[in-house]
């Protein structure tokens, strides 16, 4: 997540003014078009990071910590789709599983370590791609071993300028973290973005690069987009045939002004031309939604829009509907939302910026749930016969943590087809990601941590014969063998689940656990599987 910004009341006043400007544009149709402030294309990333040098100095740091974007969602009722793993999960082949980026990795680029490390990868035509604060590495897919990095990752910008190569100016701000990656599986490219901010947070930017070719080491096109003092934190992506969709959360100074979507023009950051962001800015009561990310080789209906999904309240989902018009901008439409009805639920941990209670064995700290938003990503696909969409977000799932998942169909008009809420009575559940491979079966990764169970990493599935919202499991990809302790309680903030396109089957997930007891001490997994009901390459 972002940092919190420093308070100066003349500045807060214009920022509010500006945003509530932006609404009311926004909400009368006219979408604010953001222009990137540089762009390029870059020499192999291979090359840059030889030529690039370390930059050592700091301490120990979070990345400041998660504010909150509004009331703590509880309903009085118990869950009632809260259910244990219905049994083993059986007709799956694990085939890799390694550690990926570390703390340690932070220590020796920069001198000191970050958290939380924001877990996440993605699967390409041969490589893994991993990104955490405030690094990235690629893995080929075949072996895991190592092709490069890890590497900091404003490596990436290195001869671009500006607030992406340079960030602050200091090693605690060289990189501003929260980054993303995916793999644009239609085009054979890498999109890999960060946020970036300087010390005073009056000039904050989304980075954002695509690759020039599959090979995750090649050179890149480049771009910066500016939004000045009003921070875009949680920044989330989704690929679409027609733009790269994007999530973020504003906040000016110490105000939330609510989520704002934008479209980045895909076809011209393909080829490395100018390219502009299309935005709509919503209310503070709108926050933390989810562009749709899609699998598989089949397209959207044609002139679909981009679909977003987040929490509306202990009974609702919010889902919007993005159409985006980069010839003429104030043709896109953003509208919205649809409630869709879903099980009851309440939020843990009061929240993740007020409170942490997610235990550890002794002598670990109690860690964030991060239960106020959906988790990345919103995996969508299209089966031809029916659209589904899945999503997952941490709940209370009775006494401990659970992750409640759920699959929409017909985004035209959505609808619950089935959910429930993963829980253990002894063990918490939190922080997943879930995806579906081309024939329909479910996998879900997540955290797993009790008093007497070490931070670890699961993974739960289930076959579409399966009964209804049954998940089977855990799939283990590593058992934790160390605790958290001193490290802000900050987990997370999320993880990745992502389907490998070259068979349309293979699912990798990746997330944080801790391997030895320490403060800034964690460690990621990778693995991948397999349902054996998924055959063939890709169509």
């Amino acid at each position: 997540m972002g940092p919190a910004k420093a308070v100066r009341p003349v500045h807060r006043f214009f920022s509010l003014l500006f945003i509530l400007v932006s609404v009311s544009f926004a909400v009368a149709g006219n979408p604010d078009v953001v222009k990137a402030s540089r762009h390029d294309t870059s020499p192999p990333l291979s090359q840059m990071a030889i030529a690039a040098s370390s930059i050592v100095g700091g301490s120990d740091s979070q990345l400041p910590p998660a504010r909150a974007t509004g009331a703590l969602i509880t309903n009085p009722n118990s869950d009632p789709v809260a259910a244990p793993l219905a049994g083993p999960l059986t007709g799956v082949t694990p085939f890799l599983n390694f550690d990926g980026q570390s703390a340690q990795d932070n220590r020796n680029l920069f001198g000191f370590a970050f958290v939380p490390p924001d877990t996440n990868g993605a699967i390409g035509a041969t490589q893994f791609v991993q990104m955490v604060n405030v690094t990235i590495a690629v893995y080929d897919k075949s072996s895991g071993a190592l092709q490069f990095g890890p590497a900091a990752i404003h490596t990436l910008w290195a001869g671009f300028g500006g607030l992406c190569e340079f960030g602050g100016g200091t090693p605690t701000f060289a990189d501003g973290g929260d980054p993303i990656v995916l793999y644009d599986h239609l085009a054979g490219r890498w999109l890999v973005t960060q946020l970036q901010y300087d010390t005073t947070f009056t000039h904050t930017a989304e980075c954002v690069a695509v690759s020039t070719s599959s090979d995750a080491t090649g050179s890149y096109n480049r771009y910066e987009y500016d939004f000045g003092s009003n921070f875009p934190d949680y920044p989330k992506f989704g690929i679409w045939p027609d733009a790269y969709y994007n999530t973020i959360n504003v906040f000016p100074g110490r105000g939330f002004a609510g989520a704002e979507a934008c479209a980045f023009d895909r076809n011209a950051m393909l080829a490395g031309a100018p390219a502009s962001a299309v935005c709509f800015q919503q209310s503070p009561t709108v926050s933390s939604l989810l562009p749709a990310d899609l699998d598989g080789s089949t397209l959207p209906p044609a002139g679909s829009p981009n679909y977003f999904v987040g929490l509306a309240d202990s009974t609702h989902l919010n889902f919007f509907r993005f159409h985006v018009d980069f010839s003429i901008p104030a043709n896109s439409t953003f509208s919205g939302p649809t409630l869709i009805s879903v099980a009851p639920y309440s939020e843990i941990c009061a929240r993740a910026t007020t409170a942490s209670c997610i235990p550890q064995p002794p002598s670990g700290e109690k860690v964030d749930g991060l239960a106020d938003r959906v988790m990345f990503r919103l995996a969508y696909r299209n089966f031809g016969d029916h659209e589904a969409l899945v999503v997952n977000h941490t709940v209370k799932g009775g006494a401990l943590a659970g992750v409640r998942w759920y699959e929409i169909r017909n985004p035209s008009a959505p609808f619950i087809y089935q959910q429930s809420t993963v829980v253990d009575p002894d063990v918490d559940y939190w922080l997943g990601s879930i995806a579906m491979d081309k024939t329909g079966n479910i996998a879900l990764g997540f955290s797993a941590s009790s008093h007497t169970v070490f931070p670890s990493v699961y993974v739960a599935g289930r076959a579409p014969t399966d009964p209804a919202g049954a998940m089977f499991g855990p799939l283990v990809l590593v058992n934790g063998s160390g605790v958290q302790f001193n490290s802000f309680k900050r987990w997370g903030d999320y993880s990745s689940m992502s389907v490998d396109p070259t068979d349309d089957c293979t699912l990798w997930y990746t997330n944080e656990y801790y391997a030895v007891t320490g403060s800034f001490n964690w460690a990621t997994r990778i693995g991948s599987f397999k349902f054996n009901s998924c055959k063939g390459r890709n169509k």
